[in-house]
């Protein structure tokens, strides 16, 4: 019986000093409240653009601000590398392919982002939150795919590129008929989201305000002020300008006293338009550049910072891509994510607080099926799972040694294999070296579009014009050229005449 008593005084005493225990530890982790998202866009930025990521001759100091206060990626994807696919890709989670936004979208396009895709802002809107869009859409210009019926509650911007016909600018449903002075944009742009913060900074509602610029796409527009301000020239005064766009933000965040209940994220669709020369970006020290599938395509900066919950300084070095911000937002929202659908983004919101890393997934390179035709078309072409990627062969239009001269990223090649932890630029090919490494990531694609399900293609083009009978309109117009040339050859001939008998009579 003393024995008994024994055991259970030492049993109560170990509970007693585990209850203890417990009360001194480290309590369970919370969820971080939800934050206001604040989701800058840049088009065709490249790698190498920034200065936290090695730029020279441009200054960046408000983007890489950051950079210092949050974190930034080192191996960050675009999950296209041209416009509309990256964007919908952006805004769905998932692959362009299973929504059919596989091309560049035009003014004419009669097609768009499904309205059966479930895009960030409809979730973000059921979760309670006010969603605004500034800037470049280029998802489709009917009225159907226009964000207003894509979960924006308000628009301020243009439907695609500004290199394109008919390009106006949208306030709300309704399209302002004036011609659009292109240096003046950014300051357009900034100027409505400053009033957007102002108008939601201390609303019981949350806000996501999704800002995508057009810069530094073609053409190049630098406002006044900014023309000649860097030293890498037009294209860098651009960047510089989109720089002080940004840091404007971060000043009004502050000022408003929400700066710390802010998320605020910043990335690039796709790699720089090298072809653009002088006024194309720079991928760094990676290979080829936009419309490539090598890394100078798809691999684009990001930074992202939220004050008190994203720690200072990080450099996260794991692979991430756009269509991850869909699901992390929607956790840190206390949103539901679609569950009638494939998401093919991982949340970030572990990498970002610091207390964990993203689920390891393969990522999947789409690229233009070649030959390119009108109806442009998008395949997978190469695939990356932790350090290997493999790319596949390419047919392309010429030979790689005219690159230097096409810097289009369309040349002919054979399967790649390249180790991008020891060979970021993509130099040393290892795929005779490692048949093992290359069969399997072969499988992995294979596997991929096996059960990818991929959508219809959206239509790039509108009806084909149908110019029968202006032929009609053609004669009467060679029929007037020809009296035009043949009256003139008369009257010419008739001055000629004219100063013969002068001259003779002298």
């Amino acid at each position: 019986m003393t024995i008994r008593r024994r055991r259970g005084a030492l049993l109560s005493a170990v509970a007693v000093l585990a209850t203890a225990s417990a009360s001194f530890a480290t309590p369970p982790l919370t969820p971080p409240p939800r934050p206001n998202v604040l989701l800058i866009l840049a088009d065709d930025l490249g790698y190498g653009d920034l200065s936290s990521y090695g730029a020279t001759g441009v200054d960046t100091p408000q983007i890489d601000r950051l950079a210092k206060e949050g974190i930034r990626f080192t191996d960050f994807y675009a999950a296209a590398n041209t416009c509309s696919p990256s964007r919908a890709a952006l805004l769905t989670g998932r692959y362009p392919l299973r929504s059919g936004v596989n091309a560049v979208l035009f003014h004419d396009t009669p097609d768009g982002l499904p309205p059966s895709e479930i895009t960030v802002a409809e979730v973000l809107r059921d979760a309670g939150y006010y969603t605004g869009m500034i800037g470049k859409w280029h998802l489709g210009q009917m009225d159907e795919y226009m964000p207003w019926n894509q979960g924006f509650d308000e628009f301020f911007g243009v439907p695609y590129s500004n290199d394109e016909k008919n390009f106006f600018v949208y306030d709300g449903r309704r399209r302002i008929p004036d011609a659009v002075d292109q240096s003046a944009l950014i300051r357009r742009y900034t100027d409505r989201a400053l009033s957007f913060l102002d108008r939601r900074a201390h609303q019981a509602q949350p806000f996501f305000l999704y800002f995508a610029h057009n810069a530094p796409h073609v053409p190049l527009h630098p406002a006044k002020e900014f023309a000649g301000s860097s030293r890498r020239g037009t294209y860098g005064d651009v960047v510089q300008e989109l720089d002080s766009s940004v840091g404007q933000l971060l000043d009004k965040l502050a000022e408003l006293g929400i700066a710390n209940d802010t998320l605020v994220i910043f990335a690039s669709d796709n790699g720089p338009w090298l072809s653009m020369r002088d006024w194309g970006g720079s991928a760094g020290g990676l290979r080829d550049g936009k419309l490539s599938t090598f890394e100078g395509g798809h691999r684009v900066p990001a930074l992202a910072r939220w004050p008190a919950h994203i720690p200072a300084g990080v450099e996260a070095r794991g692979v991430a891509n756009l269509m991850d911000w869909l699901p992390t937002l929607t956790e840190l929202a206390g949103g539901r994510l679609p569950e009638d659908r494939v998401i093919d983004g991982r949340s970030l919101s572990a990498v970002l607080q610091g207390t964990g890393e993203r689920e390891a997934t393969p990522f999947f390179y789409a690229r233009l099926r070649m030959p390119v035709v009108e109806e442009q078309a998008y395949e997978i072409g190469a695939v990356r799972d932790g350090k290997w990627k493999l790319k596949l062969p390419q047919r392309g239009y010429y030979p790689e040694l005219l690159e230097p001269l096409m810097k289009l990223g369309m040349y002919r090649h054979g399967r790649l294999l390249f180790d991008l932890e020891a060979d970021p630029g993509e130099q040393r090919n290892l795929a005779d070296e490692l048949p093992e490494i290359v069969a399997r990531l072969q499988k992995e694609i294979d596997d991929f579009e096996a059960h990818a399900s991929p959508a219809t293609p959206v239509r790039v083009s509108a009806a084909p014009q149908d110019h029968r009978g202006w032929e009609r309109m053609w004669r009467g117009v060679g029929a007037a050229a020809a009296v035009v040339v043949a009256s003139t050859v008369v009257l010419l001939c008739m001055i000629l005449r004219v100063l013969r008998r002068m001259r003779s009579r002298v």
